[in-house]
């Protein structure tokens, strides 16, 4: 559109980090346009940050069970995996909860419906989130779309998120996250922060 991004602004008092669904039975999927290993080594990155600097980060995991899957009529069905391993919800090791952390367990693909996340950034005083993981058109885009609608700030680590393909990240980035919040590279974000 033309527009030159401003200079990226973290007030640490108002600012938490939420990191979405990298665990061990989502990070082993082959992602696009960034490696689940490219964009776990980011969030961690910026996880530590946050930590260092004594900022809230939140980690978010999906958990589904036969009782808890949605059960929606749709064309395309997405089906909870089959054999899911008995670690497929844990958080893979460079995300390994930490004392300072908030988990937030959900059950769709949005972190605030059902979960006690925007109440807890509330009661911190929290009005801008930083947001990353996979995938981004389905569980970065749910919860950003609701915190957009819950008059939150948003940034975006375009490079901490990834989805199946190249095309479904690009979309989500270009036509929704940008709309309605601040799409930044992981180095923009870590340097906003500071030392």
């Amino acid at each position: 559109m033309g527009n030159v991004a401003e200079p990226l602004t973290v007030s640490k008092s108002k600012t938490a980090l939420v990191v979405i669904d990298l665990q061990k039975g989502i990070s082993q999927m082959e992602t696009k346009p960034h490696s689940a290993k490219d964009v776990i080594a980011n969030a961690a990155k910026l996880a530590g940050a946050f930590r260092r600097s004594n900022m809230p980060v939140f980690l978010v995991r999906v958990a589904m069970g036969p009782g808890t899957t949605l059960q929606t009529v749709s064309d395309e069905s997405f089906q909870r995996p089959a054999n899911m391993a008995p670690d497929w919800a844990d958080f893979v090791p460079e995300m390994t909860p930490q004392a300072s952390d908030i988990v937030i367990t959900k059950r769709q693909w949005g972190a605030f419906y059902g979960t006690e996340l925007e109440l807890v950034l509330r009661r911190r005083g929290i009005d801008t989130i930083v947001l990353c993981g996979i995938a981004t058109d389905y569980g970065v885009e749910s919860t950003a779309r609701f915190a957009y609608e819950y008059g939150f700030q948003q940034v975006f680590a375009e490079d901490a998120m990834s989805s199946r393909s190249e095309e479904q990240h690009n979309a989500a980035v270009n036509f929704v996250l940008k709309r309605i919040g601040r799409v930044r590279k992981t180095h923009e974000i870590l340097e906003a922060l500071g030392p």
